[in-house]
């Protein structure tokens, strides 16, 4: 008697034992009930849907009545603003768009949850909710009712499928060349644009040392990268204040405490005022009040508003209060760029100058910031660094190789520029990050990290990024790189 094709699928040979796919099953049903919570399904499955278009196409339509065509339905956002970036959307007959989506389970999260007011979603360009009953004026995209198929058959999907794993159909252009290249080829790419990387990021630095000094031109570089993304003009404001710090103040500027009060309170990070009850919560903060008010009004043509500091996103440990900590330890040492000089004239006869450059740049231990992340915050469990490997892998990469580079460039020092290269291309990799594995999904087709080997190549994945990637649509639209890898990988 010939197989039926039910028999030759695999089975559970014991009943005594669980059968996978049941305990999936209730699995799954366990996990959307807890993330629920109800009776609508939780923000983060319907994020799923939305990102693998679990739609019906050409059929959507929004509560005023325009039709929705996605082109794209842009990159998962795992930091503050809204849940997709770079779709491409086309409203009824007009023109495509390029903008941001914001997924919310009820019409009401929008003011729920203060997007309507925060300034990271003024881009958005398309609501989704899963239903909209009585919307009034709010022009939303309804996902309920749009679904390809009934949600009981789409759920138990939606809840095992990870968040963020990009669709083999929104990968780049450029994937599958990339692809058919070795490893090898794929390598010298990065490091070749890993070099433009280094020679632009040097390039900026000696243009800015021609009106202020290569002294200063470090200290901006190093206070932008303080910062990180949400708050480097902050931050580089300060800095192009410490000349004019320096010569007012002068010897009154006598220890890392004193210049933390200084960029505390033109950083605008320092309350206007100091009720008793905050004197009582804080005796670090009272004893930088005492050195700021004595000089406040002195300075007070250099105090930003405080509106220009971004906190929304910021993760605790990277707070500006802690990294000005740190930059106040900078200022106070006169002996921190000889030594960060004598660091690098050492630097590539010791295997593993990455470590070494740790301590110099994380400063002496501080009692309050290492274990505290703002004036009020409850003292941590456990000390955290004012500055990890990872960010002193940053400042190294993106400012102070880069200076010593433009240095050699502007003494047209061969010998010293070699030096550069080789600490630059043999520095471990850094910590990664959502840029990077976009990148690797979009350009490689893998969130696998076994090809970059070192910083550098990551940095050449960003530079790909920055002068391809950036200047197109998510479509890839009239991209050239897609040729570039198909030309440079001709054997």
């Amino acid at each position: 008697m010939p197989k039926t094709i039910s028999s030759s699928l695999p089975v559970n040979p014991d009943p005594r034992r669980p059968d996978y796919a049941a305990w999936r099953r209730d699995r799954l049903d366990e996990q959307l009930v807890r993330e629920s919570g109800g009776a609508q399904p939780a923000e983060r499955l319907l994020q799923v849907i939305w990102q693998h278009q679990r739609l019906k196409p050409g059929a959507l339509r929004m509560t005023d009545g325009r039709r929705v065509r996605v082109l794209h339905p842009g990159f998962c956002n795992f930091e503050a603003g809204p849940d997709f970036r770079k779709a491409v959307l086309q409203f009824d007959d007009e023109p495509p768009v390029c903008g941001e989506v914001e997924i919310d389970v009820a019409v009401s999260g929008w003011h729920a949850h203060g997007h309507d007011t925060n300034p990271s979603f003024r881009d958005t360009l398309l609501r989704v909710v899963w239903t909209a009953p009585g919307s009034g004026g709010a022009a939303v995209l309804p996902m309920k009712p749009n679904l390809e198929c009934p949600w009981n058959q789409l759920k138990h999907w939606a809840a095992a499928e990870p968040l963020g794993d990009l669709p083999v159909k929104l990968h780049g252009l450029c994937c599958a060349p990339m692809s058919e290249a070795s490893d090898d080829e794929v390598r010298n790419i990065l490091r070749q644009a890993a070099r433009v990387r280094l020679e632009s990021k040097s390039t900026l630095l000696r243009n800015r040392a021609k009106h202020s000094g290569w002294e200063q031109a470090l200290w901006e570089g190093l206070f932008t990268g303080l910062g990180y993304k949400q708050n480097q003009w902050p931050m580089r404001n300060l800095a192009i204040a410490i000349p004019e710090l320096r010569e007012r103040l002068g010897r009154r500027m006598r220890s890392s405490s004193d210049w933390l009060a200084v960029l505390l309170g033109i950083g605008g990070l320092l309350p206007v005022e100091l009720p008793r009850s905050e004197l009582k919560k804080s005796e670090h903060l009272r004893k930088l009040w005492d050195v700021w008010w004595r000089l406040r009004d002195e300075l007070a043509h250099l105090i930003q508003p405080p509106e220009v500091w971004q906190m929304s996103g910021v993760r605790p440990a990277n707070r500006p209060e802690r990294r000005l900590a740190l930059a106040a330890q900078w200022l106070a040492d006169a002996s921190f760029i000889r030594r960060l000089e004598q660091w690098f004239t050492t630097a590539n006869k010791e295997p593993d100058s990455a470590r070494l450059i740790l301590p110099l740049l994380n400063g002496q231990p501080d009692d309050f910031w290492e274990s505290h992340f703002t004036f009020s915050s409850r003292p941590l469990k456990r000390p955290a660094p004012l500055l990890g490997p990872g960010r002193a892998t940053d400042m190294a990469i993106n400012t102070i190789l880069p200076w010593f580079y433009a240095r050699a460039n502007a003494g047209k020092d061969q010998a010293v520029r070699e030096q550069v290269g080789q600490i630059y291309f043999n520095w471990p990799r850094a910590d990664d990050n959502a840029v990077l594995k976009l990148a690797r999904q979009r350009l490689l087709g893998t969130v696998s990290t076994k090809l970059f080997k070192t910083a550098a190549h990551q940095q050449g994945l960003l530079q790909i990024v920055r002068d391809f990637c950036a200047k197109t649509d998510s479509l890839c639209t009239d991209c050239p790189f897609p040729d570039y890898v198909k030309a440079w990988s001709l054997r």
